[in-house]
């Protein structure tokens, strides 16, 4: 039976790893914005890596984010597959978190109705 424990141990290493890329500015793409790595999940058989990102910006910056995320996946897998020093090399997706914003949203809605009813 497999851990649990592991891929999230994983995953938080994998994230490390990709934050601090970031913060190096080694993904020298112009079309990625200024991102936060909020998360990432890995396969029970730490094959498959989905990094989460939140970003903020018009759908259009969004849109040219991901497509230089996507160009850089190789780059990301190599040094991700030496920095954390796994066996098998996770393949990467990308993939937008919107839950920060969803929070904005709802807490926005909140000060709305609080400020209407007085509260």
């Amino acid at each position: 039976m497999a851990s649990k424990v592991r891929p999230e141990r994983v995953g938080q290493e994998i994230q490390a790893a990709v934050a601090d890329m970031l913060i190096r500015g080694e993904l020298h793409d112009p079309r990625i914005g200024f991102i936060t790595i909020t998360g990432v999940k890995v396969s029970p058989d730490l094959r498959v890596a989905r990094v989460y990102y939140s970003m903020i910006g018009t759908d259009e910056e969004k849109a040219r984010t991901q497509q230089g995320l996507d160009a850089a996946k190789g780059y990301v897998r190599r040094e991700v597959t030496s920095r954390v020093q796994l066996r098998v090399s996770p393949e990467v997706f990308f993939t937008f978190d919107g839950s920060l914003e969803e929070g904005d949203k709802i807490e926005r809605l909140i000060k709305e109705v609080k400020a209407k009813e007085g509260w």
